[in-house]
């Protein structure tokens, strides 16, 4: 039977997975932008150097981000949801989906399709803002609670 605990661990799979998708991509990333340069339709030759730039800049948000996102399930697992620790890890994805965005934002300047990343990630950084203020609330409405008995 599918319970709470099966689904974070399968959530905290999904992390790993993509954890090591953006490993092989930071690895494999000139060989990608290569393939990429030579495969596309439209002149990209000369740009490069912009895609590593894109690719690696990125790449640290999406690490931070993938790492908070493991010890926030971590938390959960343990039953510690409604505590500060969780809704500073969620204004920091909040924070990572941001700066992804915004580095997507710019890449679409040479690359326009790079935009198809930049929306739903800033998309994503509102959604997730809103759940981190919601969560603040609830924190502070649990230590209410908890100081009152």
């Amino acid at each position: 039977m599918w319970n709470d605990h099966k689904s974070i661990i399968l959530s905290k799979l999904c992390v790993l997975f993509f954890a090591f998708g953006l490993l092989g991509v930071v690895a494999f990333a000139p060989a990608l932008v290569r393939w990429l340069l030579s495969y596309s339709r439209a002149y990209l030759r000369g740009l490069e150097l912009h895609f590593l730039v894109t690719i690696y800049g990125g790449s640290l948000p999406a690490a931070i981000l993938l790492y908070n996102l493991y010890r926030l399930l971590e938390r959960i697992a343990q039953a510690e949801v409604f505590i500060p620790e969780n809704a500073l890890r969620l204004r920091t994805l909040s924070w990572c989906a941001a700066v992804g965005a915004g580095i997507a934002l710019a890449a679409s300047l040479y690359y326009f399709p790079w935009l198809m990343f930049a929306i739903p990630a800033a998309f994503m950084s509102l959604i997730l803002r809103v759940i981190q203020n919601v969560f603040r609330e609830a924190v502070s409405l649990k230590q209410e609670v908890d100081y009152t008995v």
